[in-house]
């Protein structure tokens, strides 16, 4: 009996260490496995990131890209996009490294997120690897190849175009389209060296145009005259305007240089006084530009953050658009950073000097503008869920700002109403849309920079929407009828 004793409190000892083991292993391998698997000394990250499919990422139904294997005698998975230049400024692209969705939700497509792995937490124990779980947009498929095919065909050779759509009620971005593109097909993983060499010609570029950089989200353009949707809202807030308030569209002499600020045209409503309405919808440049100058540079910077200028806004985790700005000062090529003078405050409230815009930018000041004053905060990511359909995210809208009042809206819609049936796109008649034009100059030996921003349908609207060509003409003329296409696919859902 005596020797049962010691026997036992070996055993017992024995045992805790055993259970005490399986403790530090389960820690170890389930609530440490992220933060070890990512640690930048871990090489086998590195090693085995193509040996197990990554989910799906889908739109409207449609399945958009796959992970399929890259050879049937090879273990290594490659990534496969359908109508890949079409999608690419919303997937993006995934080789190991990713841009898009493919980097925003690396960790969910590729079976690594705490969500997946706590949920299978007896699979990661036994080192089976979790299968990656598939994210659903919110692009309407359709309506995004429409953009394309329009953009493609009005966009001036060796120049950029783009094209958003944003649902006003909830912020689903329905339109990331932009012109040119890049196939991700061709920096996929299976197309090893040669892929390698394609991403680097296409980071490098030629010219203006950056295929990696769309048009839509991370790269500015002067908004020209529909930045005046801008102005007139903050003339409405500063300077007590109402849509009905006569205002003076005639000569307007610049304060530094002397020289006048012209119109398009100097009959009609801009031709000496006219309602602000009337000034709108013929874009008399005089009115917009004093306006400016009576608020401020100050002022119209800080009333434009308001609708999201100066900050780089968030679509999905680590996915930034470019930042739109109304600078108070610039920088030139050496270093020297300059006040932003009178003259370049006038022209700043017609959208020129160096105000700069992403269309997704302009859509969501037309989003204010169809919603009551208020802008949701747009998104490209509406549900994600496991390979057993199990939901693991869902997107709950929120709202960015209100950066106008719900009587303010009102009169801007009728504002963009009267454009198109009386005003500088009556081209653009029968269409079922209303907005802003404009043709911004971008400096000599470039071509304009055409806008069309405005919301749809005309009356009771659902959606906003900016479209952005570069080419000789103007904004009603070549951005106007990509609008109008584009909402016409749109809202036949």
């Amino acid at each position: 009996m005596n020797m049962d004793k010691p026997v036992r409190r070996v055993a017992i000892f024995a045992l805790l260490l055993f259970f005490g083991l399986m403790a530090q292993v389960n820690y170890v391998q389930g609530s440490q496995a992220e933060s070890l698997r990512t640690d930048k000394r871990n090489s086998r990250q590195y090693a085995d990131i193509f040996n197990q499919p990554r989910g799906q990422i889908s739109a409207g139904g449609e399945v958009l890209v796959t992970s399929q294997k890259s050879k049937a005698d090879d273990s290594r998975y490659g990534r496969t996009y359908k109508d890949g230049p079409i999608f690419a400024p919303i997937t993006g692209y995934f080789n190991g490294n990713a841009t898009g969705i493919e980097r925003a939700y690396n960790s969910l497509l590729g079976g690594k997120d705490k969500r997946i792995t706590q949920q299978r937490w007896f699979d990661t124990f036994i080192g089976k690897k979790a299968d990656g779980a598939n994210v659903e947009l919110t692009i309407d498929p359709d309506a995004q190849r429409t953009a394309y095919a329009q953009l493609k065909a009005r966009t001036s050779p060796g120049r950029r175009g783009g094209a958003v759509v944003i649902d006003v009620k909830t912020g689903a971005v329905k339109v990331a389209a932009s012109w040119p593109s890049f196939d991700p097909n061709e920096v996929a993983p299976q197309t090893g060296e040669k892929g390698a060499k394609r991403l680097e010609q296409l980071d490098d570029g030629e010219g203006v145009i950056k295929p990696l950089v769309d048009n839509a989200l991370s790269q500015t353009f002067p908004p020209g005259s529909s930045f005046k949707t801008v102005t007139s809202a903050l003339a409405m807030q500063k300077l007590g305007a109402s849509s009905s308030t006569t205002v003076n569209t005639g000569q307007l002499i610049l304060p530094e240089s002397g020289r006048p600020l012209p119109n398009s045209h100097d009959s009609g409503s801009c031709g000496g006084a006219a309602s602000l309405r009337g000034a709108f919808a013929e874009s008399c440049n005089t009115t917009f530009a004093k306006m400016a100058l009576d608020m401020g540079i100050q002022e119209l910077h800080d009333g434009a953050g308001k609708f999201g200028f100066g900050q780089h806004v968030k679509l999905e985790p680590d996915l930034f658009t470019a930042e739109s700005d109304v600078p108070v000062a610039y920088t030139d090529a050496n270093g020297k950073s300059t006040p932003t003078g009178r003259d370049g405050t006038a022209r700043s409230g017609i959208g020129q000097e160096n105000v700069r815009a992403t269309p997704l930018q302009m859509a969501m000041v037309a989003s204010a503008v169809a919603n009551g004053g208020k802008i949701m905060n747009p998104y490209l990511v509406q549900k994600v869920r496991a390979k057993d359909q199990s939901e693991l995210y869902s997107v709950s809208p929120k709202e960015f700002g209100e950066p106008i009042t719900g009587d303010q809206a009102s009169q801007l819609e009728d504002m963009m109403r009267a454009v198109v049936t009386e005003g500088t796109a009556k081209n653009l008649q029968g269409m079922r849309i209303a907005g802003k034009t404009g043709t911004a100059e971008q400096g000599p030996g470039n071509p304009n920079a055409r806008w069309f921003v405005g919301f749809g349908p005309a009356q009771n609207p659902r959606y906003a929407f900016a479209v952005m060509t570069e080419g000789p003409g103007s904004g009603a003329g070549d951005a106007g009828p990509v609008a109008g296409a584009i909402m016409a696919k749109v809202l036949q859902k």
